[in-house]
């Protein structure tokens, strides 16, 4: 079998201790926010599963199309040895890129989820005989320290969880993957783009409401991890459209006055009728938006392709 390293960079307790603050910090902040990487435990991942295949939510079959149409030029591009995805989950999208670097060498997967990473390298390496992968528990957030396997690099940010982050944190970021690269690598990063308000709202609001029943689930991993008392049902899921800011704010709006109890933080937090908190902003970008923010963090914008629709983006920029 291939090699497979899984080197951990996340401290144990790091995400027990993230957690604790995030609650912490977001409850009693006004207004009140949490932050969306809270959503993704067991159930909360199944959830976000059943959201890519909903009808509304077109950001993953968008992507998967220009993935597939795209891979060989990629490919030809970069002459990547090692392939680099930030936040790689299941790896699933990533098989199309792996599949047309006919020269990859290593593939480098980073993700907080031990088990996600286990699961996908062990598929991975049934599939590809050769090909090394050393996969890193880490928090990408945090600045990141990459293994020493062979360049050019490509580094992948897939899915559109850029919008994610607000601009200030965006830069960032941004400027933390322009470390990682070495003359000749490159970055491919998947964008959402702006569109009609409709088709936005639709997408973080789906008539079956799986999108909100994964909203709420925020709500059922505090309540099991730091003893709290959240009931989901005093909570509506709201999406609303930011014009300003081109970015989808997703909400959980209490429905009633209430009073919640988070034991293990030794906190009492009120709620009035109608109070809500931010569980995620999920940003909507455009090409120039794009090119000024990747050259802010110096690297240049050298590919732009989109799905047929031009619903969403994926680019290709290089360290300049």
């Amino acid at each position: 079998m291939s090699p497979f390293l899984l080197t951990r960079t996340l401290p144990e307790d790091a995400t027990d201790a993230d957690l604790r603050a995030d609650v912490l910090h977001g409850l009693t902040c006004t207004p009140k926010v949490l932050p969306p990487k809270w959503f993704y435990d067991a159930r909360g991942s199944e959830l976000f599963d059943e959201i890519t295949l909903l009808p509304e939510y077109y950001p993953t079959r968008a992507e998967r199309e220009i993935l597939i149409a795209r891979a060989p030029e990629i490919a030809a591009a970069t002459h990547a040895r090692t392939l680099v995805e930030l936040g790689s989950g299941s790896s699933d999208k990533t098989r199309h890129l792996l599949d047309a670097l006919s020269g990859l060498h290593s593939y480098v997967p980073v993700d907080v989820s031990e088990s996600a990473l286990s699961a996908a390298a062990a598929s991975l390496l049934d599939e590809r005989p050769g090909l090394s992968v050393h996969a890193l528990i880490a928090d990408f957030t945090r600045g990141l320290a990459l293994p020493g396997t062979p360049g050019p690099r490509l580094v992948a940010f897939l899915g559109g969880t850029l919008g994610n982050l607000l601009p200030d944190e965006r830069a960032v970021f941004l400027k933390s993957v322009r470390s990682l690269l070495a003359p000749g690598d490159a970055l491919l990063l998947g964008t959402d783009l702006v569109k009609d308000e409709a088709t936005l709202v639709a997408a973080y609001d789906d008539a079956q409401g799986v999108t909100a029943a994964f909203n709420k689930n925020v709500l059922s991993v505090i309540d099991r991890e730091l003893d709290a008392d959240f009931d989901p049902d005093d909570f509506d899921h709201v999406a609303v459209w930011n014009r300003e800011n081109e970015w989808i704010e997703m909400r959980l709006r209490a429905r009633s006055a209430l009073t919640v109890k988070v034991r293990e933080l030794d906190l009492v937090v009120s709620f009035e009728a109608g109070e809500e908190i931010r569980t995620e902003v999920s940003a909507k970008f455009r090409r120039d938006g794009v090119r000024a923010e990747l050259a802010e963090a110096g690297m240049e914008l050298r590919q732009w392709w989109t799905d047929g629709e031009e619903r969403f983006a994926l680019s290709l920029s290089v360290a300049v």
